[in-house]
């Protein structure tokens, strides 16, 4: 997974997967990106970078289950409450944490939520259920993508023992354009 180089592979599946084909009608731009990137003191991992800057700043095709939102857009279920969204701090996970177990008390978990929801990615969509997919863009899992629900967060990826698919938004899309369930691993 490069998150510096775009692959013309990863993009040319990542258009095919979005069934995008409009000669970036519907990209947002690179003047956007920089200043979407500016304003939230993040760079965009790449090939996510260069999708959303040439090929299509969103999608209704593709995953998630409701479609690919926009880069400063947020799913309708999102919620009003929430915190400020924060890309630019670290996001504070490295590893699956399934707080609906965990044993500590629960004024200490909640403590510890927001920041896993809201700090060092962007939302990529939702499969509905208040299960939401992040693409992280700080932090030491830069690039990869986490499933987000009220239950608890995982990254996905076959090295993380959840999927077989590879790692990153190439490996999360191809998962899904060969139709198979996001937690595949036996």
């Amino acid at each position: 997974m490069d998150t510096e180089h775009a692959a013309p592979a990863d993009l040319a599946a990542l258009r095919a997967a979005f069934d995008v084909d409009d000669n970036g009608a519907s990209a947002l731009g690179w003047t956007a990106v920089h200043a979407f990137e500016a304003e939230h003191g993040v760079v965009l991992p790449e090939p996510y970078r260069t999708f959303v800057a040439e090929i299509s700043d969103g999608s209704y095709a593709g995953p998630p289950e409701y479609g690919l939102v926009a880069l400063a857009e947020l799913p309708d279920d999102w919620g009003d409450e929430r915190p400020e969204r924060r890309p630019d701090l670290p996001f504070p996970l490295t590893e699956a944490w399934l707080w609906e177990d965990d044993p500590r008390p629960l004024e200490e978990i909640e403590a510890l939520l927001d920041p896993v929801f809201d700090h060092g990615s962007i939302v990529l969509g939702t499969d509905g259920c208040g299960m939401y997919w992040h693409l992280v863009v700080t932090g030491p899992h830069r690039g990869h993508v986490w499933n987000i629900s009220g239950e608890g967060a995982a990254p996905f990826g076959a090295e993380f023992g959840f999927s077989t698919g590879g790692s990153g938004l190439a490996g999360w899309v191809n998962h899904w354009a060969a139709n198979k369930p996001w937690f595949d691993a036996p």
